[in-house]
């Protein structure tokens, strides 16, 4: 069983929306300055800056997401 429950999060100023559309989970997060990776090699444009557990549930259990998005440095 679905819930088309909306989520939120904001963490470190990233805000992260999470919904179940149909069969697509959306996820939706504003993209920030490229800053530079730990390890230097790429720089990241949007960053859940580790798991969050949302509000949307699928079978009675929430889903969580991790969230990295990046470009070659």
């Amino acid at each position: 069983m679905k819930t088309n429950a909306p989520a939120t999060r904001k963490e470190r100023n990233q805000t992260v929306k999470v919904e179940i559309k149909g069969n697509d989970l959306v996820i939706t997060m504003p993209m920030g300055t490229p800053t530079r990776s730990a390890s230097g090699k790429t720089l990241v444009v949007a960053s859940s800056r580790g798991n969050v557990t949302t509000n949307c549930m699928i079978d009675g259990k929430p889903v969580t997401v991790g969230l990295n998005a990046y470009i070659k440095a």
